[in-house]
This record gives structure tokens, C-alpha cells and sequence, in this order.
């Protein structure tokens, strides 16, 4: 069963109702619900499309029934954008009008993930530009080249650098056993740091479990009414730094808050049904990506970090709390190859380079062992384009944050309205 305006948008997929229903284009909340169907449609033939759903359990049943066909869900999707954009923006106050703005991004996103399943080729750069919102930059080897030789003169030994790097880091493995209560320590104080300037709700929580056999490191699956599941890849060895990482980008302020705040703020505060479905390949990945990643330097700015590791984190692991500065600085200049993964995916996806070449990029300029450049590679073959959204994302909604102001409270209240807004990357200047 189709709204209003989703029956008018099926009628004119049936090109038979030159007479029938009309589609208002100020009526929002019904466009709303037509595009929560769309997503959910398109869902139906690609598992990771829904990252996450809470809205009406009947709106999946009759979508799931229905069984659109991706030709008809692209046709859908585009008359539903146009319909949307074409709504009178003067009566809009400037939050609706962000409203009408990120679901037009949502929607051309939406048909442009159907128009690839359906054999669309895209660019690495096509597709970033219309499933994210955003133009990613580029890094010619060279870049790269000349941060690995600044690593390479830090790290003592001789030989490839990712195996001495590699070699390096298995001081700093957190034994399974002392798993859970490395996390556990780490979940508390994200989340007590982010209590402190963003209130939640009382019933807000999370799980976590461990899981094996995934292309990623961690996943928040967000049920709906502000819990979540949280997943922790232990395939490979789980590295110091990655607690603070992961329990700040999964749980606090990352993914659990964003999609807790959208909950609150916009579907139950203002009844926008949109905000009720998370559709992976779309504009609110970068968004969402970026934050969570940012919000570990929200939580812990300055030497924050490394005082808490040292006093906390590194005793529960068992490991040497006198070289948490060397560690990090090492990890500091790891960062600034973070780009390299964006380059290894657009030169495979674009057809320039195989696997193999891919997973040697990795292994020579992100400084990953073979392993990891493999599960790397798994990761690229999956979800494409998506890997902008780490850090791309965070560099934009670190220069939007800091532009907001100076002090820890203006730069919160930043970050707690850029997760509660609709918002997109081409809004973020």
C-alpha cells in the first residue's frame, strides 16, 4: 500500500492515469513516507543498502510484497527527487529547507544505487559525487611516498616497512582475554565524556558483541528507540588504540549518539519519517562516518587521550604504560597516510589496477600487512566509494566543528547539532 503520493508516482510508472491522483510537492511528511518505501524497495535487492529501519513494521511487509523492480525503483526514486526539489522553498523555514535539501541528496543517491545494481558504471569519483555529496581529493603517489620515508627513519630495524611496523605494533596486541574489560573501561569513559555535554536519553544503550569473519574492524546496527548492537571483528589482532577508536566511533559520541539524536530530535520530536530508515550509500554515511571518527577527538582532545590510556587502559591491557607517547607517535605519522585507501579503491574500482596491485598499494603506502590489506580489499569490493566517508568525512566535519568556535562548549554544541540536523557535505562551508 502506497501513500497518496505514492500511488500518483505508480500511476505514472503504469503511464496510465493522465487524470489520477496529483503529488503535492509541499506536502513533506507524505513525501517522507514515499521515500521510506523507496529505500526499503530497493532493500529488498540490496541487503546492505537499509543500515538501519525503525519505522512502521507494516511499511517493510507491503514493501517486501510489493517487490518493485530496480527499474522501477530508479524510475520511482528520480520522479520522487523531482517532486521534492520542486516544492515551494520560500515557505520553508531554513530547517525545513535543509529538510527538502539532504532528501533530495538521499533520493538521487537512491537511484543512482539502483541504476548501479542494475549495471550502471560509475567512477570512483561519479560515485562519491553522487551517493556522498562530495568531490574526494586526490594524492599522487609521491604524497605518500615522502610520509612513509619520515615512518621509515621513526621505526628501528630494517626490511619492509609494513612488517616492521606491523613487527612494532605486536607489543601493543590486547590478549583476548582482556578484551571485554579493555572495551568496557573504554565505552565508560567515551560515554561519561559525552554525558558531560550532550544529554541522552534515559533508556539509551548498547551491547556489544564479538564476531569474526567480516570485512570491517566494528558495526553499529541501530535498533530503534536508542539501542544498538554493537560488533567487533576479532579476525585480527585488536591493537591498543582501537579500543578508545572504536568505543568513541561505534558507541560515544559516534554512531549510537547520531542515530539516537536523529531518533529523538527529527522523527519523534517532529514526526519526519525519513530519519526512520538509514540507507548506507547515501549522503548521511559522510556525515555519520565522519562525526564518529571526529568525535574520538571530541572526546579526547589534547593529551586527554594519552593520560587516560596511560593510567587506564594500557594497565588493564598488560601492557608497558611508559611507552604510550612513543606508540603514539608512531600512530601519529600512520595518520597521515590515511588517504592512501581512498587512492588503492579508486584505481581498482576505476579498472587502472587488479587486487594484487591494490593490495601491494595498501601494503606499501597505508602500511598495512598483508592481511589487513586483504581484508582491505574485501572491504573496497563491497562497499565501493564508502571508504571517503572516514576520512574525507572527518576532515569536513572537523573544519565545520572548529569553525564554530574555540572553547570545548561551542565546539559540543557544534557537534551535537550537525548530529541532530539534516545535514549533508555540501552544507557543511
Amino acid at each position: 500500500m502506497l501513500s497518496k503520493h505514492g500511488a500518483a508516482l505508480g500511476c505514472l510508472l503504469a503511464m496510465g492515469c493522465a487524470s489520477g491522483p496529483t503529488i503535492d510537492p509541499t506536502d513533506m511528511n507524505a513525501l517522507a513516507e514515499d521515500y521510506v518505501r523507496v529505500v526499503l524497495a530497493l532493500g529488498v535487492h540490496d541487503p546492505d543498502f537499509v543500515d538501519a529501519y525503525h519505522g512502521p513494521a507494516e511499511w517493510r511487509k507491503e514493501v517486501e510484497r510489493d517487490e518493485l523492480s530496480l527499474d522501477a525503483i530508479s524510475i520511482r526514486a528520480g520522479l520522487l527527487r523531482s517532486t521534492v526539489a520542486a516544492g515551494d522553498r520560500g515557505r520553508d523555514t531554513p530547517i525545513e529547507a535543509r529538510r527538502r535539501s539532504l532528501l533530495v541528496k538521499q533520493l538521487t543517491a537512491t537511484q543512482a544505487r539502483a541504476d548501479i545494481l542494475r549495471g550502471r558504471t560509475l567512477t570512483f569519483d561519479q560515485e562519491a559525487r553522487l551517493l556522498y555529496d562530495v568531490l574526494p581529493p586526490r594524492n599522487d603517489e609521491d604524497y605518500f611516498r615522502r610520509r612513509v620515508a619520515e615512518l621509515d627513519r621513526l621505526l628501528p630495524g630494517t626490511g619492509p616497512l609494513a612488517e616492521r611496523l606491523k613487527e612494532y605494533r605486536s607489543d601493543f596486541v590486547i590478549d583476548v582475554d582482556r578484551l571485554d574489560m579493555v572495551f568496557a573501561a573504554a565505552i565508560a569513559e567515551c560515554r561519561r565524556r559525552t554525558l558531560e555535554y550532550i544529554p541522552l536519553p534515559d533508556n539509551e544503550r548498547f551491547v556489544v558483541e564479538y564476531v569474526n569473519d567480516k570485512p570491517w574492524s566494528g558495526y553499529n546496527w541501530f535498533q530503534g528507540n536508542a539501542y544498538s548492537l554493537i560488533q567487533l571483528n576479532t579476525d585480527l589482532p585488536i591493537y591498543i588504540d582501537r579500543a578508545v577508536d572504536l568505543a568513541c566511533h561505534e558507541g560515544y559520541p559516534g554512531h549510537h549518539v547520531f542515530n539516537t539524536l536523529l531518533e529523538r530530535e527529527l522523527v519523534v520530536e517532529r514526526g519526519w519519517m525519513e530519519f526512520s530508515v538509514y540507507p548506507l550509500f547515501s549522503p548521511m554515511s559522510l556525515i555519520a562516518e565522519g562525526s564518529a571518527n571526529y568525535g574520538i577527538h571530541m572526546a579526547f582532545p589534547g593529551e586527554e587521550r594519552l593520560d587516560f590510556e596511560r593510567d587506564v587502559l594500557f594497565p588493564l591491557a598488560g601492557l608497558d604504560r611508559a611507552r604510550v607517547e612513543e606508540y603514539y607517535a608512531v600512530e601519529e605519522l600512520t595518520e597521515q597516510l590515511k588517504y592512501a585507501g581512498n587512492e588503492a579503491a579508486r584505481s581498482y574500482l576505476d579498472g587502472d589496477i587488479d587486487g594484487a596491485a591494490a593490495v601491494q598499494w595498501l601494503i606499501d603506502y597505508a602500511l598495512m600487512s598483508r592481511e589487513r590489506a586483504e581484508q582491505r580489499l574485501d572491504f573496497i569490493e563491497k562497499y565501493r566509494a564508502y571508504v571517503i566517508n572516514y576520512n574525507l568525512g572527518q576532515d569536513l566535519v572537523r573544519q565545520y566543528v572548529e569553525r564554530a568556535g574555540t572553547t570545548p562548549a561551542e565546539r559540543w554544541a557544534a557537534f551535537e547539532a550537525l548530529l541532530s540536523t539534516p545535514t549533508s557535505a555540501s552544507m557543511l562551508d
